[in-house]
């Protein structure tokens, strides 16, 4: 694999990576702006743009820009998350420079048609409606509320109906000029691609977007934790728990991931073994660390029967707890072993390939090669795990939020709370 990078005098990188023996290539336009960036009358308009993005230029139709794309049997999606907004494509090595020129297009180009931005609003309110049936996503949102409370991290990135209505084409225009700029954004492909080709074309298709760097998100500040119980009726009780992770360049953050893989990462996980395998009380448990630029979320997910909730928390705060102090070497070695796998079957898509280099390049301000990576990953010890799941216990008070039916989610969530507190004061000491 060849990785070449170029900054092009806006500030903007091209990152890619040819893959000979592919006929396909994936790439993309990765800008450093998300949910968090937005305030607070602001709060969706990253993802309402995201969605405008597909809805019309000044040189292509909404309809021209998909069926261009889909003529050529390529494929055209995006996403929004906290810290990045992201346009990619998938397409044969012959239509690259198409898929480049549709991707700048939308970006630099945007019409912003008054009918299209309101039908566009409505299909949001539906997204956000099917988003409040659905327990998993209303129980994160408001995990998310307590974890980062009064702040754009704890707000949901789909906006609400109100702050929908308030947005208009001079308010998308606004926030794409302020947060899209050269610094802030990087152009990753892998597969089959010509470095030299796309940094061409980049240079003229993206000569817009200058080079001053766009305004810096307010610090995350992880709240005081807490315990919230909400009632809906349900066949099942939704319980999730959080603790303040670590950053992205944080040293312990490959130790911090190993351990939150022992725990709850995959069915040889200590948590899976104890709760389905033994005690068969849940389908679904898994935990998971997020790591953003100034601060990361540890966060637990399971669903069980209302009555067995108390006796889910118990256990899951025991084998947390245990966990941190009786990890063995091979539970470790398992652990890196997954990581490992992930990351070089990662290599092999080259969508996953061509996101990772914009991730990495958004995050370190370079890609990590792949000795890097698996030397960090090598350099995780039964120690360093173990110290960074007691810095993880006590670096936070956690953050429980049930969502059900019952008197016993009450109960499970002020265990959680108290009995986690406790023992990770027990374990500094």
């Amino acid at each position: 694999m060849s990785v070449e990078v170029t900054k092009l005098p806006s500030g903007l990188t091209v990152v890619t990576d040819t893959m000979p023996h592919l006929e396909t290539a994936a790439l993309g336009v990765w800008a450093g702006v998300g949910g968090r960036d937005e305030k607070p009358n602001e709060h969706g308009i990253s993802h309402l743009l995201e969605h405008m993005a597909f809805k019309g230029t000044t040189r292509r139709s909404s309809r021209e820009i998909v069926e261009e794309i889909e003529a050529v049997g390529g494929d055209l999606n995006a996403g929004t998350s906290t810290e990045t907004t992201a346009y990619y494509a998938r397409v044969m090595k012959a239509d690259v420079s198409l898929a480049l020129d549709v991707l700048a297009d939308i970006l630099a180009n945007p019409s912003f048609v008054p009918d299209e931005l309101e039908r566009e609003k409505s299909v949001i309110v539906q997204e956000i409606g099917a988003a409040q049936d659905t327990p998993d996503d209303v129980v994160f949102e408001h995990l998310n509320e307590l974890c980062y409370p009064d702040q754009p991290m704890g707000r949901s990135l789909l906006g609400t109906a109100k702050t929908l209505k308030g947005f208009d084409r001079d308010m998308l225009r606004g926030y794409l000029a302020t947060h899209y700029r050269g610094p802030d954004m990087v152009i990753a492909a892998a597969g089959a691609v010509d470095h030299k080709r796309i940094v061409e074309d980049a240079a003229q298709k993206f000569a817009s977007f200058d080079a001053a760097a766009a305004p810096k998100p307010l610090p995350a500040m992880f709240g005081k934790g807490g315990s919230r119980v909400v009632h809906r009726d349900l066949e099942q009780a939704h319980l999730t728990l959080a603790l303040e992770g670590v950053p992205q360049t944080d040293a312990s953050l490959f130790s911090l991931q190993v351990f939150t893989n022992t725990l709850g990462g995959g069915m040889s996980s200590r948590l899976f073994q104890e709760v389905r395998e033994k005690r068969g009380l849940c389908y679904s448990i898994y935990t998971f660390h997020a790591p953003y630029s100034d601060t990361g979320f540890f966060g637990l997910y399971t669903g069980t029967d209302p009555s067995d909730a108390p006796e889910m928390m118990e256990v899951i705060v025991d084998v947390i707890n245990e966990a941190v102090e009786t990890l063995t070497e091979a539970e470790v070695a398992r652990a890196k072993a997954q990581m490992k796998a992930g990351l070089l079957m990662a290599l092999e898509s080259c969508s996953s390939r061509a996101e990772q280099l914009a991730r990495h390049v958004l995050a370190y301000g370079r890609p990590l090669t792949v000795d890097e990576l698996v030397g960090r990953i090598d350099s995780v010890s039964v120690d360093s795990t173990r110290d960074a799941a007691r810095a993880l216990l006590a670096r936070s008070r956690p953050a429980v939020v049930a969502l059900g039916s019952g008197r016993g989610l009450d109960t499970a969530v002020s265990f959680a709370e108290g009995l986690t507190r406790s023992k990770a004061k027990t374990l500094l000491h």
